[in-house]
């Protein structure tokens, strides 16, 4: 700004008399009743305009924050929502492993109890770090309102004092005290504000981000507690089982008077594949005519009774026991225990099934090479066991047997080749 070569002040006004730039001690002289303006005057109207600008602003982003701490509450709210389905569907994968663990547990008090300490260990576990992990978003939902809160307030301050200069200028601009405009413009003048608002906002990601923690912490207590401590007590229990129920073994052979006319049996009895060749057999009334099927020639209408099939190499194979009067020449609707068949069974190469009622596909760790097949004709119970890996495979429970039970094989449909290795029935290797 140039300065009164006479007073050594800023040039700050015009005197439209004379045309001429003066200062503010000019106006005290010979200058005193002329027409002068403050050259600023002008930026009067551009200050005021800024001003509503600002003020508007700073509105819009009252209302955003608003909106963004909104939004927070909701996906808190929705967060909690699906951390609550996720544990419990989680606690129900605990209670359809603890009912498995059950199931191959019978007249074993000492292993029950252990089993539900370690259940209730681990269902407690969960519900813990489901409280510290709500507890947690609750109190980051609340910072983030407290801080919304401080920039509110901050907003409302600088809107208060934006509005007071607005209405000052407004003032001023009608004045004709341009003397007096001089000296209190400069005060009016558009203040730098302390924020740069654009770049501020509330963090409304809290909620998702607790969640992947939540996620990420429940997986590793599943990962550990069931992966480790679950599988080893179901292995150590479902061995302990198996070396009891091995103690039920029975002597099973193959009756080639029920066998398939496509199967061919060993000399012994103890294997049997489909030989892809349809034979001259004669058809009695205990041989399976319509599906590929062939009974073992013992059956059993009381007690307990086990036996072991090596099913290794096969891509498809059935497994199980059936009642006596089962239909032999037949079309059958469905295979499963209202039609008098208790059996589990492998389809393409990876797909097993219980024939329960509806059918159930199961979920196995590891690909059976031998399988134990256990009946407990009093009790109603027909369970199937992976016996190399000590696991238990499914159980139908809670049936009623009225007439004789046989063991049932299918080694099914030679496949070009393709499942050809037979069904083998083992010996019983009784542990200690």
């Amino acid at each position: 700004m140039y300065m009164c070569q006479k007073h050594e002040r800023p040039l700050e006004l015009l005197c439209r008399d004379d045309q001429m730039y003066l200062c503010q001690f000019c106006t005290e002289g010979e200058h005193r009743d002329h027409n002068v303006i403050l050259l600023e005057e002008i930026q009067l109207q551009k200050t005021q305009t800024e001003l509503q600008q600002m003020i508007q602003e700073r509105l819009k982003k009252i209302q955003e924050i608003n909106h963004s701490v909104e939004l927070s509450k909701i996906q808190l709210q929705k967060t909690q929502t699906e951390l609550q389905q996720m544990i419990q569907e989680r606690l129900k994968k605990i209670q359809e492993i603890n009912h498995s663990v059950e199931l191959s547990k019978r007249n074993m008090e000492k292993e029950k109890s252990d089993s539900v300490e370690v259940f209730t260990a681990l269902i407690r576990s969960i519900e813990r770090s489901q409280a510290e992990l709500l507890e947690v978003m609750e109190e980051k939902q609340k910072a983030a309102e407290k801080q919304a809160k401080v920039f509110i307030k901050e907003l409302e301050q600088e809107i208060e004092d934006l509005k007071r200069r607005d209405t000052e200028l407004e003032q001023l601009s009608h004045t004709e005290d341009h003397l007096h405009l001089l000296k209190i413009y400069p005060s009016l003048r558009i203040a730098s504000h302390t924020k740069n608002w654009p770049e501020i906002s509330i963090n409304t990601e809290l909620s998702v981000d607790v969640l992947r923690t939540a996620l990420s912490r429940i997986q590793e207590t599943l990962n550990e507690k069931l992966s480790v401590t679950l599988n080893e007590k179901l292995r150590e229990t479902v061995s302990t089982e198996l070396k009891r129920i091995q103690q039920y073994a029975v002597d099973v052979t193959l009756d080639p008077d029920t066998a398939y006319p496509y199967f061919v049996l060993s000399d012994e009895g103890k294997q049997v594949m489909d030989g892809d060749t349809w034979q001259n057999l004669p058809d009695t009334p205990k041989r399976f005519t319509y599906y590929d099927i062939v009974l073992g020639k013992q059956g059993f209408s009381s007690g307990r009774f086990y036996y072991e099939v090596q099913v290794r190499g096969k891509t498809e194979w059935d497994l199980g026991v059936v009642r006596e009067s089962v239909n032999r020449k037949g079309e059958i609707d469905l295979f499963n225990p209202q039609t008098g068949f208790w059996i589990v069974a492998l389809r393409n190469r990876k797909e097993y099934k219980a024939c329960d009622d509806p059918w159930v596909s199961l979920s196995l760790r590891e690909k059976p090479q031998k399988v134990g097949v256990f009946v407990d004709y009093e009790e109603g119970l027909v369970s199937f066991y992976d016996v190399e890996a000590r696991s238990h495979i499914y159980s139908f429970t809670g049936q009623t047997f009225t007439e004789k039970l046989y063991p049932y094989f299918s080694p099914c449909s030679n496949d070009g080749g393709k499942n050809s290795a037979p069904l083998i029935i083992s010996r019983v290797l009784k542990t200690d």
